[in-house]
């Protein structure tokens, strides 16, 4: 796919916009960009283990609606549109136990009124946890 995103991607802008929120609370950080991507870190670390020591597939779905929806709200006008996920499907293919996943958020599809995002999570060694789909309605502001 082309370029999607209205602008370049202003990565700090991005971190700042999700100060004091649950991406912040998680750790999770943009770390980089391209013309239809998107990605971010997220520390696998007390914030997001389930009690048995393991990446809780919650924080990954977390990290995947992120990137999907940050990429999706970077591709239309915020004066007059929002995106917002409809639905949400992850399938938690390798155990994390320790260091940082990261994440890429691809666009499959950017319409007028929906688009469809795919987030790919993997761990320190570069291997899949997590393969997630993200579909968003593009909404106007109101």
């Amino acid at each position: 796919m082309s370029q999607v995103f209205r602008a370049p991607v202003d990565l700090q802008l991005v971190n700042a916009m999700s100060r004091d929120t649950l991406i912040d609370h998680l750790g999770i950080v943009f770390t980089a960009a391209g013309d239809d991507w998107l990605q971010a870190t997220m520390p696998v670390d007390a914030r997001t283990k389930q009690p048995y020591g393991l990446l809780h597939g919650g924080a990954s779905v977390v990290l995947a609606e992120t990137l999907g929806s940050s990429a999706g709200n970077l591709c239309v006008d915020p004066a007059e549109q929002v995106c917002v996920g409809l639905e949400i499907n992850a399938n938690h293919l390798r155990a994390a136990r320790s260091g940082m996943v990261t994440g890429t958020a691809r666009a499959l599809h950017v319409g007028r009124t929906t688009q469809v995002w795919e987030i790919r999570i993997e761990d320190e060694a570069g291997k899949p946890v997590c393969i997630s789909r993200l579909t968003l309605a593009v909404v106007a502001k109101g």
